[in-house]
């Protein structure tokens, strides 16, 4: 008689997937019974870049610094089954940090964050310079763990996302922020793969999920339901971030041009620019009414995060392949090509997802009512400084694990960019018809 198997939790704790939902729990645990206060912030500069970095703030720093490099380490040592390799990475961890403390800098001198220049530009900038122009050493590989501190950063996002504030715009607000994106992502994948004939399905779907729901949360998510490499995320994430800077600047203007409402304005902003932070900023060019719109239309898109995944993840499973042997990140072989099982999606189903949306629910229908709006607002504003500095770590880390030249042969005849172009055209074009109709007066009593 056959032995039963034992069903083994083992894998909760073997996968950086998993490891992602715990490490984003405890940050977000300790913030809220308090443990965390405060998260060192660097502050804002003109012309002393002295100002960013005055002396009090350097014990706070160091403290983060080694907060997050333990917390890492022991992650990383049990995913890989090794107290050798936790200190592997703890070698490596402090050039990644210093890094990002430097693009902390220069994103927050004012000029160049007016523009769009953010902290997660520079980081990204810097790791490509030192990664293409020297070369990374083979000690600081350990260190580099993009999706370990992207995905943490996510599910840390997700007690940004509290529903009593995304639904202020009610039915409005949804009939922009959820009926463009499904139709962007079905439009670009399909341009994607039956008229560019992109071979790298991967990257097709990272780049629509990027451009038609929300810039980087997005591109991760996609990027990760479909095993997109780091290179297609980083290719996705790099036109993003430059397209957005123009985005930000021009669509302001054309508002103006057009003589449409801050209302209109608004929705369209948020439905369009990829980056929550440029979103805001254009906002507030057009104006106060814009610029909350435009952020509450962009909370709200951020909420498909966990949507976009699983039906990458369901695509994927089912077209990926027929018949093709894949080991996925649990360590379990599965039969791609066929009807995909339950089991087939949920182990390609990204489980920092979990996280984000257990975040989400818990801060919006637990806490909010236990502990009062003033006191979640008071937790929020920490997770969401610890959700950027995880989000800054992660994008030098993709700058550094980039090369140029393997970012080429993906570019190989300009596919990508012009599938964004297409694509944001697209969504351009189908926003701003939504914008009019659910905001315009033309059909509804605009909400604000």
């Amino acid at each position: 008689m056959a032995a039963k198997k034992r069903f083994n939790l083992g894998f909760l704790f073997r996968t950086e997937d998993w490891w992602t939902v715990w490490l984003g729990a405890f940050l977000i645990v300790l913030a809220s019974v308090g443990v965390i206060t405060a998260v060192p912030r660097l502050k804002g500069w003109s012309t002393n870049i002295g100002d960013a970095l005055p002396l009090d703030l350097i014990p706070g720093l160091l403290a983060l610094g080694v907060f997050l490099a333990v917390i890492a380490a022991i992650a990383y040592g049990v995913i890989n089954r090794s107290s050798k390799e936790a200190g592997r990475f703890l070698i490596g961890f402090p050039v990644v940090f210093v890094l990002a403390v430097l693009a902390y800098v220069l994103g927050n001198q004012e000029t160049l964050k007016h523009y769009g220049f953010s902290d997660v530009i520079w980081a990204l900038v810097f790791g490509l310079i030192i990664s293409n122009v020297f070369g990374k050493p083979r000690w600081l590989v350990p260190a580099l763990q993009t999706e370990l501190f992207i995905k943490t950063g996510l599910v840390v996002m997700g007690a940004e996302l509290l529903f009593n504030r995304v639904m202020t715009l009610g039915f409005y607000g949804l009939g922009v922020a959820w009926t463009v994106p499904p139709l962007g992502l079905f439009f670009m994948y399909q341009y994607g793969v039956r008229r560019l004939k992109m071979r790298d399905k991967s990257l097709v779907a990272t780049i629509a999920a990027c451009t038609s729901v929300c810039g980087v949360s997005a591109a991760v998510a996609a990027g990760a339901a479909t095993k997109a490499k780091k290179e297609e995320i980083s290719m996705a994430v790099s036109i993003s971030l430059i397209f957005t800077v123009i985005s930000m600047v021009i669509q302001p203007v054309i508002i103006r041009w057009l003589g449409l409402t801050d209302a209109v304005g608004g929705a369209w902003i948020g439905g369009t620019i990829d980056s929550t932070g440029a979103v805001v900023v254009a906002g507030s060019m057009v104006g106060e009414k814009a610029m909350e719109v435009a952020a509450v239309i962009k909370m709200l898109q951020n909420l498909l995060i966990g949507a976009v995944a699983f039906v990458f993840a369901l695509v994927f499973a089912r077209h990926e392949g027929p018949g093709t042997q894949v080991e996925l990140d649990d360590g379990v072989e599965v039969t791609i090509g066929q009807r995909p099982k339950v089991s087939e999606i949920w182990t390609r189903m990204p489980k920092f997802v979990i996280g984000f949306v257990l975040a989400s629910l818990v801060f919006s229908f637990v806490l909010i009512p236990w502990l009062g709006q003033e006191r979640v607002d008071g937790i929020v504003s920490v997770t969401k400084n610890v959700k950027n500095w995880l989000f800054t770590l992660a994008f030098v880390s993709i700058g550094l694990d980039s090369r140029f030249s393997d970012m080429a042969k993906m570019a190989r005849g300009g596919k990508p960019v012009k599938l964004y172009i297409v694509g944001q055209t697209f969504n351009l074009a189908a926003t701003m018809i939504a914008a009019l109709i659910f905001f315009g007066g033309y059909f509804f009593a605009p909400p604000i």
